[in-house]
């Protein structure tokens, strides 16, 4: 009898299928709105050049998801990418430098990256 694979077997990396492609939608959805936002009148290149780096990395995240293991060495530079914003939108809305609307999408980022070292440690090598 054949054994039955939980989704989240190191052999059959369904969780990591799930998790890259599952954050490469929602991180989509939840960034195209931005370009229709006015951006801040100093420094709109930031601004457009933030949402446009982290839609290149959706693409990153649904590459992955479609070959977990092939990507494997990807999967860290994944879980940065949610750092890199998660960490310092938290400290920024702690010192009210930063609109409290931001720790929702921080604390995501937190869940998504947390995910991302789930996936990889059940990822063959």
């Amino acid at each position: 009898m054949p054994e039955e694979r939980s989704a989240l077997s190191v052999s059959e990396p369904k969780f990591a299928r799930w998790m890259f492609r599952g954050a490469a939608i929602y991180g989509v959805v939840a960034l195209m709105p931005l370009y229709f936002l006015p951006a801040p009148a100093d420094r709109p290149e930031v601004y457009y050049g933030f949402i446009g780096v982290a839609l290149v990395f959706q693409w990153l995240f649904w590459i992955i998801g479609g070959d977990p293991v092939r990507f494997r060495m990807l999967m860290l530079p994944a879980v940065a990418e949610k750092l890199v914003f998660a960490i310092p939108a938290l400290v920024l809305v702690t010192e009210a430098r930063a609109p409290a609307l931001a720790a929702p999408f921080a604390v995501m980022d937190l869940l998504l990256g947390t995910g991302f070292l789930i996936a990889r440690s059940r990822t063959a090598a």
